[in-house]
């Protein structure tokens, strides 16, 4: 097992005196500006898929930077096209920022970058969403002409369709403490994926974390910080497993 996570003062180094986010290089791929990051001759990527506040989080790039060092290709498209949500402004319209960034649209926006990652030799590739990006990701899964694998992080609203119709082995981690996706929808969702005979799946809670705990955390709580060390080994291992 490896460590993801960095002490603050090294992000901050990273962050405020580089004015870097992570070591990968932002390039054109399929049509979306993304992170890039891993060795590029790599036959095995990995698509991670921000929440509402983007690719450029600096825990979510880190993460991938992690995780390349595998040996996965990881990119981070920008799905959200630099309109990333502002949910502490006022003034913020979260109706209209919702209609304009609807999942079935970005899921569509993925498949020419997993064209691109196929034409430069990649045959197998695994995506995890986080929230928003985890409704994308699960779109994904429902043909596994997309993707070979998921894995799906503190969801957003995922219905049981979409759920039904995953095709590919899945794993849905879910927070203790989460309204958007609480503990009951998590059994739920369990069962009805658990029913599915043919299909590989894994649901886990998290105890003591809320909501987005893997991507925004303090590093101060200790809690915290062991719950997403774990999420993030879950991710890659199901990764290892499937992705191949």
């Amino acid at each position: 097992m490896f460590i993801f996570l960095m002490e603050d003062a090294i992000i901050f180094l990273i962050e405020n005196i580089f004015g870097i986010h992570g070591v990968g290089t932002v390039l054109e791929l399929g049509g979306l500006q993304s992170y890039v990051t891993g060795p590029s001759n790599s036959k095995l990527a990995l698509i991670l898929i921000s929440d509402i506040f983007g690719y450029e989080a600096p825990m979510l790039r880190i993460l991938a930077d992690k995780v390349s060092a595998t040996g996965y290709l990881v990119v981070v498209p920008d799905l959200l096209y630099g309109d990333y949500a502002d949910i502490d402004n006022p003034q913020f319209d979260r109706f209209s920022w919702r209609k304009a960034h609807g999942p079935d649209k970005a899921c569509e926006d993925t498949k020419p970058l997993i064209a691109a990652l196929r034409s430069k030799g990649v045959t197998s590739i695994g995506a995890a969403g986080f929230c928003w990006g985890g409704v994308v990701a699960v779109k994904l899964a429902s043909s596994s002409n997309n993707i070979q694998a998921a894995v799906i992080l503190h969801p957003g609203v995922i219905s049981d369709k979409e759920f039904h119709d995953v095709k590919v082995p899945i794993a849905l981690l879910g927070a203790e403490i989460d309204t958007i996706f609480p503990q009951e929808r998590l059994k739920k969702t369990e069962e009805l994926l658990s029913a599915k005979a043919k299909l590989e799946s894994i649901v886990k809670l998290y105890p003591g974390v809320s909501h987005g705990w893997t991507l925004r955390y303090s590093v101060e709580d200790e809690v915290a910080v062991k719950n997403a060390e774990e999420a993030h080994q879950d991710m890659l291992n199901w990764f290892i497993k499937y992705v191949k």
